[in-house]
């Protein structure tokens, strides 16, 4: 099944490809890798997911920030791409979370995107390597913030 056709069958909803919080460029294709800038988790309408995962969210509450992380890099990919069927595997991703010192289940925030990608391309081509770290804030206090590299087909 496609990575468009899934995303249908999950019954997910993409929000719109987040504007860009500063001077960068959403993706850079380079030969047939795509490079996305860190997103964080965006709901649409300039809105986002925020706080800090081990004081003003839990964990789970943090992986669904992670999640929806996911959602808007699949937007940007969409938007940029055309298609989410142009991305052939998820490479790598590095995932940044907003958390208090003490926190220390930063991978488990992370696996709300990499559980997303890995049912949206299957477990081969959407589960990459990974890095995932605590951060004393992010920008807007976001929750979340997610960067990835992708094969394009």
């Amino acid at each position: 099944m496609s990575a468009e056709q899934q995303i249908t069958t999950l019954g997910l909803t993409l929000p719109s490809a987040p504007p860009r919080g500063g001077v960068y460029k959403p993706v850079v294709i380079v030969g047939n890798i795509a490079y996305v800038s860190g997103h964080g988790p965006y709901l649409g309408d300039g809105e986002y997911l925020t706080g800090r995962v081990g004081a003003d969210l839990t964990l789970e509450e943090g992986k669904a920030a992670a999640r929806q992380t996911a959602l808007a890099l699949l937007a940007t990919l969409k938007s940029e791409l055309g298609s989410l069927d142009r991305v052939k595997r998820v490479v790598k991703l590095l995932g940044m979370v907003n958390s208090t010192p003490d926190f220390g289940d930063h991978p488990k925030v992370i696996n709300g995107c990499s559980e997303l990608f890995g049912q949206v391309w299957g477990e081969e081509n959407g589960i990459g390597a990974r890095s995932a770290v605590g951060m004393g804030s992010l920008p807007g206090n976001i929750a979340v913030e997610i960067e990835g590299i992708f094969e394009l087909q």
